[in-house]
């Protein structure tokens, strides 16, 4: 079974620190921190003093800030 863009279903329910999240997205950390100061991400839970945030939240996020990125271009 699979989920969003071929990966497997349970693949956006996975639990990720912000050095993860930032890794898979292609992004350095301190970006995952803005997105969530702006609004565009959520953590979805916490271990210890760190945030965990869901895989498909932070492709979500992502995308959003990419199309932004390619819009003000113009």
């Amino acid at each position: 079974m699979t989920g969003v863009a071929g990966r497997p279903a349970a693949y956006g329910l996975a639990l990720v620190t912000g050095a993860l999240a930032a890794r898979e997205a292609g992004v350095v950390p301190a970006t995952i921190r803005k997105w969530v100061q702006l609004g565009h991400l959520s953590p979805a839970g916490h271990q210890g003093r760190s945030h965990l945030y869901r895989l498909e939240d932070v492709f979500a996020a992502e995308r959003a800030a990419r199309g932004r990125r390619g819009s003000a271009r113009g």
